[in-house]
């Protein structure tokens, strides 16, 4: 009954990371967009992203503690989908500290992306969810 509970906390905790990684990147869409004129939406901008990125961090390692307490703590699951999901949560982890790089460049005033790129760096983290739930839904190998 214990592993529900774990996988229950898992679910949750994995979702709320994704709204704050599929929201951060889109705040730097609207921060690559400002004009360098207006400081008063950049530093609301920066204030937003800050808030979100150290408010999902926590949540994103409960997530990951949670997937490994399932994982190791009662050895409920095997097999290679396991071990390629394991690799894209390390790819999503990767994301989303780059994130908080990204989060400090614009502090700085060192982007030197445009609001284009950052349209398409927001979708990593739907195309990682994706290939993460069907692999542990579908468990194909």
């Amino acid at each position: 009954m214990l592993w529900l509970w774990v996988k229950a906390f898992h679910i949750f905790f994995f979702v709320s990371w994704f709204a704050g990684l599929f929201y951060l990147p889109r705040i730097f869409v609207n921060l690559a967009m400002v004009p360098a004129e207006n400081a008063a939406e950049r530093e609301r901008l920066l204030l937003m992203a800050r808030k979100l990125y150290k408010f999902v961090t926590p949540i994103g390692l409960l997530a990951v503690a949670f997937g490994l307490w399932l994982w190791l703590g009662f050895d409920l699951f095997s097999g290679g989908w396991l071990h390629v999901k394991t690799t894209l949560v390390a790819v999503l982890l990767g994301y989303h500290f780059y994130c908080g790089k990204l989060l400090k460049d614009f502090a700085a005033g060192a982007n030197k992306r445009s609001h284009v790129w950052y349209r398409f760096f927001n979708e990593g983290p739907v195309l990682l969810l994706l290939a993460i739930v069907l692999l542990a839904v579908l468990k194909p190998f």
